[in-house]
């Protein structure tokens, strides 16, 4: 062969090695692209929900309506094992969000029970208003995760003040420190105040969301995701669900309902997830979310998180196969009946 013949040849392999390189940037670049763009459509739908809520919860904070809710459902603490004071952690971590259920415990006497059981009910119903509307986004009725979440909180906090008779000496919290709660002055002050947390609260959202649907867009670019499904299918299969359910679940289980969602929302989109595997996988989801800041939340009020981590998961595994079960039963009726009429 020639010298300029291999001259040639050699052109030709760093020609080709440079337009592969070329393609892989340019494929990363699309990938990033997407995912850029999923996760600002993401934290505008959640936010346009999130926005509003969170200003109207922290304008009312200041006014007699939560003082009234607090007054409405006193009565009704004693069955839960909970002094007429825990209703304001309780009502606080509903509308706001935990840390300030948290804030608002740390100021009171309370039992290492009471505390329990706070934190037991405030994991399964906590930020029930945006985090069910949120959750309402991906297809699922706002009634029923509500409904299934204040249900999961009453009923376990009955049964542990039921069966628990121990706890009844005074929490000690230790590794934080109360501050008190801000003094606002005039509904500017309030409407201000609600603004500026909300939106602090889109911030947090976005700068968890947008890095979030990147990396989704690698993984499945990658096909991760496929793989991650694959993975799941036994354990989804015991559920109920289908293997398309996978990301859905992940997302809500680590990252919680609200933050979770962006994820959810595209893919029950991308994935077709069925109505069937939607409601079972948010039936797992209102019971066992975020469970990583959801239990670790609660290690500065001195209780164990190590039950409250394991109450959550298996209630959310046999609830989730209870509707399972029921749901196929009633399709095998409603195939047996079509069968007989046809």
């Amino acid at each position: 062969m020639r010298i300029r013949d291999i001259w040639i040849k050699i052109k030709d392999i760093k020609a080709s090695h440079i337009s592969e390189e070329e393609n892989r940037e340019r494929k990363s670049l699309e990938t990033i692209r997407k995912g850029l763009n999923v996760g600002l459509k993401t934290t505008w739908i959640l936010g346009k929900i999130i926005f509003p809520i969170t200003l109207i919860i922290t304008i009312l904070q200041y006014t007699p309506v939560l003082p009234w809710i607090v007054k409405l459902i006193e009565p009704f603490m004693g069955l839960l094992g909970l002094s007429g004071n825990a209703a304001i952690p309780l009502v606080l971590g509903n509308f706001i969000n935990l840390y300030a259920a948290i804030g608002a415990m740390l100021s009171m006497d309370l039992t290492v029970k009471e505390v329990f059981i706070l934190a037991i009910m405030l994991s399964f119903s906590h930020n029930i208003i945006v985090e069910s509307t949120v959750a309402a986004k991906v297809g699922v009725k706002l009634w029923i995760v509500a409904s299934v979440r204040i249900f999961l909180a009453i009923i376990s906090a009955f049964v542990i003040n039921l069966v628990w008779h121990g706890g009844n000496e005074l929490a000690k919290f230790g590794m934080i420190s109360n501050h008190p709660s801000e003094t606002v002055n005039g509904i500017g002050e309030m409407v201000w105040q609600g603004i500026e947390k909300a939106s602090l609260g889109i911030l947090q959202l976005a700068i968890i969301v947008i890095p979030l649907m990147i990396m989704i867009q690698y993984m499945k670019d990658l096909h991760w995701i496929d793989h991650f499904s694959k993975w799941m299918a036994p354990v989804l299969k015991i559920l109920g669900m289908k293997e398309n359910t996978s990301t859905t679940l992940a997302a809500g289980i680590l990252f919680g309902l609200a933050y979770g969602a962006g994820v959810m929302i595209q893919s029950a989109k991308e994935n077709s997830v069925s109505k069937k595997d939607l409601y079972l996988a948010f039936i797992f989801l209102v019971s066992c979310h975020a469970v990583i800041e959801d239990t670790l939340i609660f290690v500065p009020l001195g209780i164990p998180v190590w039950p409250l981590l394991v109450i959550r998961l298996t209630v959310a595994i046999v609830l989730t196969m209870i509707v399972a079960l029921i749901w196929r039963r009633i399709e095998f009726i409603g195939r047996k009946e079509a069968a007989y009429e046809s």
